[in-house]
């Protein structure tokens, strides 16, 4: 038998001694110690057939069953010290799991002021700052500090957390509620530790307005079988040395005066399934009893061995821990909670406490100055940048043919831009190059029905229809630059382009030489017309054309254009353009034309004050004077025009000095011909020529 009840009912003396009406939890905790200790002594397989006395009296161990803070943890200082309860470092632990688990980033921090609250509440701002949860305030007090509790509920009542983490013991909780409810703050979510989270005192009427949904850890209930009857019946007759009606007074009040305190605890019973620590007390009394079992090397049969002086060293030897917090485990299997169950203060779905609500998809967090990393401003995101996930750091940039949409939360494909015939700036060019090639094609019609009149004849005909053929191809060839740029469409434009308008002054420049040679040939003994005559007009033309042709072959031998995606001058769009390939094959088609453009321009200018009676000379230096001058403004206008507007200013150009040679040369021929029909005779032309020449 297991010779230790001395020394509990000394423990219960000393309750007695304080006042038992503080301290029933103290004297349920002595009960299960017996009860477990006289299971023990009935056991056959463990300490059997032992009647020796424990003398366990050089020295001392401590299993607490209540003892959680981290403190005692440390080997060095407490080499005999064991628990049956986690310490505080897990507990700690696991309250910043359970406040990240809802979501809970701006929390308050409350400890009672000593090694409990200060050790547990130490390990949970820690973790708290891993986890990325900011702490509002951080505050402490002890149970005797009033002056110092109204400072901290001041400052729970100035701050913006909804959610209090409160490191206390029951009874500063108790003054922490007192308080609240003299200052009517309400509205908090409280998370608890195992001291207070399930304490019935903590229970009243008025509690529930500040502790209505208080979330924390409690230490699991576990049923002792047999425990119940034992406290209300066994206990008090077997145990209790004043349960009997002594027959003898005075022995009755040697042996009874020190326990009347405990006799009003015979009939209250309503605790015992509410001891969350009585397994703790029972584990513990067991590992004793094993770890004793094996050092008095207990055999059956042999039974143990007797006399020995066991020191509470070799005791702690025997023991092995048994509970862990497993670290290596995923992190969202280390807290598991389930919240079906859970009555939110106020009747919510859940407190929110966020010192900056979430910022959305298509906004990055940027801190705010001098405040902590859970306080911060949601920033949109620049434009070509995205964020697709909530509470982003950083904005990422799109990939190069790829765009923000407007909620900068989706990268996605950049416009394609280019000038295609379903605009409205397309169709007004198209109509217009339509409206030139339908009236160059009118005259060319009406000057073949009036191929045999004068005015036609003069001049050489066979250029004007030549000249009229050419100025419809740069009517047209404008369209090759409307539309989706593609290999060839690219290599069409500029080349028909460039030999179309060669073509085109060229004729002009022929008709310019015929003038001035037709004059020149007027004077006597002049024969120049022989080496001018229509033969070297057509060759004149060809060879001006076949300059152009052998430019352009070679820019697109060495370097043709090509379709080029412009990503440079627009950020949210592509330009979809036709690269020139050669800069110097493109200025050389132009230049090319200009100096044709001008060295006709120079001829027509000397040969306008030739006498007349319809001198043409006059109406080509007109028509090249609009055509240089269009031509000089489009180089600007074409650097300077960004995207499809380039190409709206090319064909402009294209259309307007064509527009200019057009009129300018036909329409004074075409109202002779509708209007003047009197002066489209041979005779008036002639005569008044030779009016004036006498």
């Amino acid at each position: 038998m297991i010779m230790i009840y001395p020394f509990f009912f000394f423990y219960i003396t000393a309750i007695i001694n304080t006042g038992i009406s503080q301290h029933p939890w103290y004297f349920r905790m002595a009960q299960i110690m017996i009860f477990a200790i006289e299971e023990i002594n009935r056991s056959e397989s463990l300490l059997f057939s032992m009647n020796s006395t424990m003398a366990l009296m050089n020295g001392s161990f401590k299993i607490p069953v209540s003892a959680t803070c981290d403190c005692l943890s440390n080997r060095k200082d407490y080499p005999s010290f064991f628990r049956t309860i986690a310490s505080d470092y897990h507990q700690s632990r696991a309250l910043a799991y359970m406040v990240k688990h809802f979501g809970w980033s701006w929390v308050g921090a409350v400890n009672t002021d000593n090694d409990y609250g200060n050790y547990g509440m130490n390990i949970f701002l820690n973790t708290a700052q891993e986890e990325g949860i900011c702490v509002e305030y951080s505050v402490k007090f002890y149970r005797t500090e009033t002056e110092k509790l109204k400072k901290v509920v001041d400052i729970i009542k100035q701050g913006t957390a909804k959610v209090i983490v409160a490191f206390l013991t029951s009874f500063e909780m108790n003054n922490l509620l007192e308080q609240l409810s003299v200052q009517n703050i309400t509205g908090l979510q409280m998370i608890g530790v195992e001291a207070w989270i399930t304490a019935k005192s903590l229970i009243t009427s008025k509690s529930f307005r500040f502790l209505g949904g208080s979330l924390g850890f409690a230490v699991r209930k576990i049923n002792i079988e047999g425990f119940s009857d034992y406290v209300i019946k066994e206990f008090w007759d077997t145990a209790f040395p004043c349960s009997q009606t002594e027959r003898n007074s005075s022995q009755y009040a040697l042996n009874c005066s020190g326990y009347q305190d405990l006799l009003p605890l015979k009939n209250y019973n309503e605790d015992v399934p509410e001891q969350r620590y009585a397994s703790n007390v029972y584990k513990a009394v067991y590992a004793v009893a094993h770890s004793v079992h094996s050092l008095l090397n207990c055999r059956e049969q042999k039974g143990c061995e007797k006399g020995l002086t066991i020191q509470p060293q070799q005791v702690s030897n025997q023991f092995n821990p048994v509970g862990y917090y497993d670290a290596s485990l995923p992190p969202d299997q280390r807290f598991v909670l389930n919240t079906e169950n859970i009555i939110w203060v106020g009747g919510q779905l859940g407190p929110r406490s966020v010192c900056s609500e979430s910022c959305p998809p298509g906004t990055r967090k940027a801190t705010q100055k001098g405040k902590p990393v859970c306080c911060y401003d949601c920033i949109p995101c620049a434009e070509g940048e995205i964020s697709n996930e909530t509470d982003s750091n950083n904005c990422r940039q799109c990939p190069g043919e790829y765009w923000s949409n407007a909620e900068k939360n989706k990268c996605i494909l950049k416009a394609v831009e280019f000038l295609s015939f379903t605009e409205v700036m397309s169709i007004v060019l198209v109509f217009f190059s339509m409206i030139g090639a339908g009236l160059t094609v009118l005259v060319a019609i009406l000057f073949y029905i009036k191929k045999d009149t004068p005015i036609v004849k003069a001049n050489n005909s066979e250029l004007s229809f030549l000249l009229l053929f050419s100025l419809t191809l740069c009517f047209l060839c404008s369209l090759t630059f409307i539309g989706r740029p593609t290999e060839w469409s690219c290599m069409l434009r500029h080349t028909a382009f460039g030999i179309t308008f060669v073509l085109c002054i060229s004729c002009v420049l022929g008709k310019t030489i015929v003038v001035l040679m037709a004059f020149k040939a007027t004077l006597p003994g002049s024969n120049v017309m022989k080496w001018f005559g229509p033969a070297q007009q057509r060759l004149s033309v060809l060879a001006f054309t076949l300059i152009q042709v052998l430019i352009c072959v070679l820019w697109l031998t060495i370097s043709p254009p090509f379709p080029h995606k412009n990503t440079k001058y627009y950020q949210e769009k592509i330009i979809l353009e036709c690269h020139l390939g050669s800069i110097i094959g493109f200025s050389s088609v132009l230049g090319y034309i200009g100096l044709l453009a001008i060295l006709c321009f120079i001829l027509a200018f000397l040969a306008r004050t030739l006498p007349d009676n319809f001198n043409e000379a006059k109406f080509i230096t007109f028509s090249m004077l609009i055509f240089c001058a269009v031509w000089i403004t489009f180089i600007p206008a074409y650097v300077s025009s960004p995207g499809k507007f380039t190409v709206a200013v090319e064909i402009f150009a294209i259309v307007a000095s064509s527009f200019g040679l057009l009129l300018c040369n036909f329409v004074p021929k075409c109202l002779i011909i509708l209007f003047k029909p009197e002066q489209n005779t041979k005779q008036h032309m002639m005569g008044k020529a030779s009016t004036k020449s006498n």
